[in-house]
């Protein structure tokens, strides 16, 4: 076993990576508190060409020192929107045919691995505040809710790793007819 280079990672140039097909997801962010991890769901997002972020309330957004810090280049390549605050973001994708999930723990919540979603239908899913989580006014507006099952004593993640399980979670599901 070797560890390849960054020439055999085949990665796209910028032109190709806004070029590239999306996955017909939309991340939305409701007032995270750290730019940090504002640029992490950037990161994750370029990895995994997820269409789009929607920045809503005081969500830090590029151009930011501390998002350029953990983003690396991603704040330049994805495809970002600010709304001042989640239900503006809610009527856009809304209007445009998109399903939305709260990822919250909240009553009839549907766990990650059990949802219903096979890549074929536009989504968007929610990831709120690292204290507070997303706001019931928001979740008020959403379809239903996703939960990430968690076996521990703590039941919560932080807001980029939630992200990343969430994101990998569609995206797998839509790649593995792929790969």
């Amino acid at each position: 076993m070797r560890k390849l280079s960054m020439e055999e990672l085949g990665r796209k140039s910028i032109d190709e990576f806004r070029e590239a097909a999306k996955m017909p997801i939309v991340v939305v962010l409701e007032n995270i508190r750290s730019a940090y991890n504002v640029g992490s769901v950037f990161r994750t997002s370029d990895a995994f060409l997820i269409e789009a972020i929607y920045i809503t309330g005081y969500t830090a957004r590029p151009p930011h020192k501390e998002i350029k810090k953990t983003a690396l280049g991603a704040e330049e390549t994805v495809t970002w929107e600010y709304f001042p605050n989640a239900a503006a973001a809610v009527e856009k994708l809304r209007a445009e045919g998109y399903k939305i999930y709260a990822v919250e723990q909240v009553e009839n919540s549907t766990y990650l691995h059990q949802l219903n979603w096979d890549g074929s239908e536009k989504i968007a899913v929610i990831f709120g505040n690292e204290v507070t989580g997303v706001e019931q006014s928001t979740i008020d507006l959403c379809d239903s809710a996703i939960e990430i099952p968690q076996l521990g004593m703590k039941h919560s993640l932080n807001i980029a790793t939630a992200a990343g399980v969430v994101l990998w979670e569609l995206v797998s599901r839509k790649i593995s007819n792929v790969l």
